[in-house]
């Protein structure tokens, strides 16, 4: 059998390894064969927490696993109705965003949008980075909505949960599609991406940074290639990402860095390394986040690190928990994204001073809002009444 149970493989694996009983939960089915999964961030594929079956791979001794297919990206079209998604977090800066995929190719293992798959009937899994919805109407429903009676403007944010420059972008474009909207009505966005496709709309870009309308992010996770190219397997490469800020900087575009988010024992130790080549590269500002565990991303992290780091499995996991009550994750507001407990405070106070060691302290620019031009409302239905 060439697919094996964690269980299985947990049960001969030194004590000094992972806990036995802790592996044994990281997953109810089998580990895809990396030959299906090659190029991709998970190993796992569990079945949805909403549907009413669970199905698991198994061998059934006619040596079937040949007629299983590798995983491809798979693209489906969705027709919300409308462009703008709402939030009240008090976690967060922003209270609307814009999401033009769902699910996303890079295939970060700690992505924390990965259970959103879960309501599309689909795993978090293999699922979450190979079946993916486009929104080619998007920008056409945003002009709408801006184009409404007493919409209020506000920074509306962008890859706040999947990429909107991920790989399929190149051929869909629908990201330009909603930049060239948000430009044209002088509307203040807030971008956040790991690729360096955005310099492909560069020219936009820097238009509207000229009207002071747009700020980005430029997420950093790691300088090191090898851990990069198996957390992240298709995202930029930490070289091409410093890039990035500095093509953005050049342009006049305010561009801050985001070590996000930072895994104990894994990458935390390289967040003043992070923070000063970002500066070099260009950077204003800084962030951090640290890791966030939610529903499935901790079964399918954990095989990660199973597999890719099981000599660190146990300090990585004890203090995950250690700043987070114990448990894999705490969802309360507050406290998700900084975590909390001794080794949250540390890495706290040593974000700060490396932050202002290297003059990342700098607030940005508020985005301006008075400069709003409604879209014409071509295409927007009036009210019957």
């Amino acid at each position: 059998m060439r697919e094996q149970s964690l269980a299985g493989q947990a049960a001969f694996a030194p004590a000094n390894t992972a806990d036995v009983a802790d592996a044994m939960i990281v997953s109810s089915g089998l580990r895809v064969e990396v030959d299906r999964r090659r190029g991709r961030g998970a190993g796992l594929n569990p079945t949805g927490r909403f549907e009413a079956q669970q199905r698991e791979t198994v061998d059934d001794g006619w040596q079937t696993w040949e007629e299983l297919p590798p995983f491809k990206t798979e693209v489906q079209v969705e027709k919300p109705r409308t462009a703008i998604t709402r939030n009240e977090s008090p976690d967060l800066s922003f209270d609307r965003s814009i999401n033009p995929y769902r699910g996303c190719e890079h295939g970060c293992i700690y992505c924390f949008a990965r259970p959103t798959h879960a309501y599309m009937g689909l795993s978090a899994g293999l699922d979450f980075e190979t079946k993916l919805f486009a929104k080619p109407d998007a920008a056409k429903l945003l002009e709408r909505e801006l184009a409404k009676p007493g919409y209020k403007v506000r920074v509306i944010a962008i890859g706040t949960n999947t990429d909107p420059y991920q790989p399929i972008e190149k051929e869909w474009r629908i990201m330009r599609g909603i930049l060239e909207v948000l430009n044209k009505a002088n509307h203040p966005v807030s971008i956040v991406t790991k690729s360096a496709m955005i310099l492909r709309d560069l020219d936009i870009l820097q238009e509207m940074a000229g009207k002071n309308l747009v700020r980005v992010g430029i997420s950093v996770t790691t300088l090191d290639r090898k851990l990069a190219r198996t957390m992240e397997p298709r995202a930029a490469t930490p070289p091409r990402r410093l890039e990035t800020i500095h093509t953005l900087a050049e342009a006049g575009i305010q561009t801050a860095v985001m070590a996000a988010p930072l895994i104990p024992a894994l990458n935390d130790h390289e967040l003043e390394r992070i923070l000063e080549s970002a500066k070099a590269a260009g950077a204003a500002e800084a962030s951090y986040v640290i890791l966030r565990l939610p529903l499935e991303v901790s079964p399918l992290f954990r095989d990660w690190l199973l597999q890719h780091y099981p000599d660190r499995y146990r300090h990585v996991m004890s203090l995950v928990r250690s700043m987070r009550g114990g448990k894999d994750y705490d969802a309360e507001f507050g406290k998700r994204m900084k975590g909390a407990g001794p080794y949250a405070w540390q890495i706290a106070r040593r974000f700060e001073m490396a932050a202002r060691r290297f003059g990342l302290t700098r607030r940005s620019v508020p985005l301006r809002d008075d400069l709003f031009v409604p879209p014409d409302g071509s295409g927007v239905q009036l009210s019957l009444l």
